[in-house]
């Protein structure tokens, strides 16, 4: 036992769970905090405004599979980051985020700068503490690690009252805990998975859908020897991008309403899907009711509260994907299960993805989207960590970037959050200083938090921005083509910055691109730079992204490119 602050026992325990870095913005209401960050061996990264910091925190912990941490002081500090709390939560992305609150006798008085951030984030956050006594604060911080990177990940939040981080208390750092009704780890049950190979092997047209948990759980080898071993084709949704090679013979790419024409009609035509850490979002799936049409469901998952939620499910696995997966390899190895690829369903696989491979019309545009991230592919190592803002560009990043390498591909899947992308690829560097980090972006998404390259250049976090300019919003133009009669409004963006002098005004390096081989050179220039590097490529506005399944219709009424 060893008496200090509230605030110094915060910085204790944060080193004690490994905390080498945190993102965040300080506040009168966590003014003590910061100067116990002064002291501490914590690398501190000033971002330009908090929900910048909530962004590279997820991104930081995607990528190194541990909680990122974030601060903000209380008050609108603490509401700017709940964008970010809630991108993570629709993501399951572990997170620490930790704001200061008005001293514990202001709270409900309507305090300078108070808000009640536990009250606002209870829907979002896996779970929210807000400790009134300093001496709570070892063990709250020993509980949100537990519960933010264990089962389903996902952010939790610390709000501190200034006096509580200034009152010193005796400290007892627990090496671990235990909270009460909370039961992350299920093992799978081995008769279910027995179950799944007997549904798998009597289909005619089975098909493996995988998600997010997929790369959550690291478990691509195992999904990839089940595929190898039942020869089964691979589709995925938009989060699980990246959980199988794209480059794989098996692979037939994302499904849905930006998928790829051969995943969308496969699934279709699937009569048994084998769903890994997948929560059948409406944008995967079309609409619930045709997709479990004539589908038998076989879903795994570690969350037992997706299994029936969204789908009716035949048989269920609840547990992490990478224990279910191995014990199904273990099985099939086990009684020398291995099928060849000399049947129907395999064969008309082959030909559906060739027809739409070699058929599918693509923009005429000498850099239309599929021309830009198609050289971007040939160009960028494989082992480069990807990541996506919101709009347009993300979704031919799903149609035309194949990931070759699973677990370097990040998007704001679940929330859309605009502005995501920058910021989280700042995290994704910092949690991998030396693997090439680039973020595919839009203007109007790059535009929401383009002041995080100061903290690029200054943080000497050199990531590339891969710009798509088309000096509009371009998914919302869309949308009002085709679906408003062409009255288009509020989505002009011809009066944005000069983007290379923008990023040459914050120190970074800007290049404007205007050919396919230009695109090349640039990003080979910015893998050999040691600062940020801006692209700017004008696309044309006009050019939509397809195919296109439309709200609320399902996967087989796909609207193809004419």
């Amino acid at each position: 036992m060893e008496k200090m602050s509230g605030a110094r026992s915060l910085m204790v325990a944060l080193e004690k769970e490994g905390v080498e870095l945190a993102f965040g913005l300080p506040g009168g209401a966590n003014l003590p905090i910061y100067d116990e960050l002064y002291k501490s061996n914590i690398r501190h990264i000033l971002v330009r405004h908090e929900q910048s910091a909530s962004h590279m925190a997820d991104g930081f912990g995607r990528v190194s599979r541990r909680p990122g941490v974030c601060f903000a002081t209380s008050g609108p500090g603490a509401t700017n980051i709940v964008t970010g709390i809630a991108t993570a939560q629709a993501d399951s992305a572990p997170m620490i985020a930790i704001t200061g609150q008005v001293p514990s006798k202001m709270i409900g008085k309507d305090a300078f700068q108070e808000s009640d951030i536990i009250g606002i984030t209870n829907p979002i956050v896996k779970y929210a503490f807000q400790p009134m006594d300093a001496a709570e604060i070892p063990t709250v911080v020993k509980k949100a690690f537990y519960i933010s990177s264990t089962g389903r990940p996902g952010p939790v939040l610390i709000d501190i009252p200034k006096d509580v981080q200034q009152n010193e208390a005796e400290m007892h750092f627990p090496n671990e805990v235990k909270v009460r009704g909370y039961h992350p780890w299920v093992d799978p049950d081995i008769r279910e998975i027995e179950r799944a190979i007997d549904m798998l092997l009597s289909a005619e047209r089975p098909i493996i859908l995988a998600g997010g948990g997929v790369i959550i759980s690291s478990a691509f080898a195992e999904l990839q020897s089940i595929a190898e071993l039942l020869m089964i084709p691979v589709v995925t949704t938009f989060k699980g991008k990246g959980s199988f090679p794209e480059n794989h013979p098996l692979s037939l790419g994302p499904i849905g309403m930006h998928g790829h024409a051969e995943a969308n009609k496969m699934m279709v035509e699937a009569d048994c899907v084998l769903a890994a850490g997948s929560r059948f979002s409406d944008r995967s799936v079309g609409t619930f009711e045709e997709f479990e049409k004539r589908l038998k469901i076989i879903h795994m998952d570690v969350d037992p509260a997706e299994i029936g939620k969204n789908q009716t499910t035949t048989v269920a696995v609840v547990g992490d994907i990478k224990a279910s997966l191995r014990i199904m390899v273990k099985m099939l190895v086990q009684k020398a299960i291995k099928r060849g690829d000399d049947n129907p369903w395999l064969k008309r696989v082959n030909e559906t993805r060739d027809y739409y491979r070699e058929n599918l019309k693509l923009h005429p545009h000498p850099l239309g989207a599929a021309k830009i991230l198609r050289k971007l592919r040939e160009v960028l190592p494989h082992q480069s960590i990807v990541t996506t803002e919101v709009g347009q560009h993300q979704m031919w990043a799903s149609l035309f970037f194949d990931v070759i390498q699973p677990g370097t591909f990040f998007s704001s899947t679940g929330l859309g959050t605009m502005g995501w992308g920058f910021p989280a690829a700042i995290g994704a560097k910092a949690a991998k200083p030396s693997v090439p980090v680039l973020d595919i972006a839009g203007e109007g998404s790059f535009n929401m938090t383009e002041n995080s390259l100061a903290v690029s250049v200054l943080d000497n976090l050199p990531v590339i921005v891969l710009l798509m300019n088309n000096f509009s919003l371009g998914m919302v133009a869309q949308w009002q083509r085709t679906f408003y009669d062409r009255r288009m409004i509020g989505i002009d963006l011809k009066n944005c910055p000069d983007y290379v002098k923008l990023a040459e005004a914050y120190g970074a390096q800007g290049i404007r691109a205007e050919s396919i081989d230009e695109v090349g050179k640039a990003v080979q220039t910015a893998l050999k730079s040691d600062v940020a590097t801006v692209i700017d490529i004008p696309i044309d506005p006009q050019e939509d992204v397809l195919p296109f399944v439309a709200p609320g219709t399902p996967l087989k009424d796909m609207i193809l490119p004419s």
